[in-house]
């Protein structure tokens, strides 16, 4: 099994067992207040926001992970019929995504 897919896995397990909050205005308002154990963005986020999201995350040492696909792809891998930018993980549940993104 490649590492994306185990990575993918792990992300659906999250998405199953975990808590998390959708967008990135969200996702940054959390980073900056300390509240968040890991971030899964989408490739295709506008480069502003991305960077803000890096900057944030690299001060409170939270681990991002670039999702592959696009935004609307990540919306559908969570049930939603729309565009999600962003995950702001409060609780990864069963997944071991944490460390896969970490290592």
């Amino acid at each position: 099994m490649s590492e994306t897919s185990s990575v993918l896995d792990e992300l659906r397990t999250l998405i199953r067992t975990g808590k998390y909050v959708k967008g990135s205005r969200k996702t940054i308002k959390l980073l900056k207040l300390g509240k968040l154990k890991m971030v899964i963005v989408a490739s295709t986020l506008r480069q502003d926001l991305k960077d803000d999201i890096l900057y944030y995350a690299k001060l409170g040492g939270v681990p991002v992970y670039i999702y592959p696909g696009s935004g609307y792809e990540l919306g559908a891998m969570l049930g939603r019929p729309h565009m999600v930018s962003a995950l702001g993980v409060l609780d990864v549940g069963a997944s071991r995504l944490n460390e896969l993104v970490k290592g």
